[in-house]
């Protein structure tokens, strides 16, 4: 704690400018943009392109079984599948660009894109 009595004033305020900093951009570079459209791919493959205006549901077959996609007022969600612990069930509306629901055992998944790239841990 001794290195507290070394900070000046300028210090606390250069040092409080540089959290603002970050954190107001924070937002700004993780935004994936509006929310345009579902891809659905089944064994890695694209099997549909929803377009999230459109309400609709759509029954894709994979490995295990018939797994059920349900598009409403621009969102995204995965309604039943096969798989035994239905962790993409789980994962509920996907609405904003960059969300994506696996469904693992069956193959398939759903993600949601924008006219914008969302930055993640995989595409970095």
């Amino acid at each position: 704690m001794r290195w507290l009595a070394l900070f000046r004033h300028g210090d606390w305020l250069v040092s409080l400018l540089g959290i603002s900093f970050c954190a107001a951009s924070f937002p700004l570079a993780w935004h994936g943009g509006v929310a345009e459209k579902a891809v659905i791919k089944r064994g890695g493959e694209i099997f549909a392109e929803l377009d999230l205006s459109r309400n609709r549901q759509i029954e894709v077959p994979g490995l295990l079984g018939v797994t059920t996609i349900a598009v409403e007022k621009r969102r995204v969600r995965v309604v039943s599948d096969p798989g035994l612990h239905q962790y993409c069930v789980r994962q509920g509306w996907l609405e904003r660009a960059g969300e994506i629901a696996i469904c693992a055992p069956n193959q398939v998944s759903v993600q949601v894109l924008g006219g914008k790239e969302t930055y993640d841990s995989l595409s970095y």
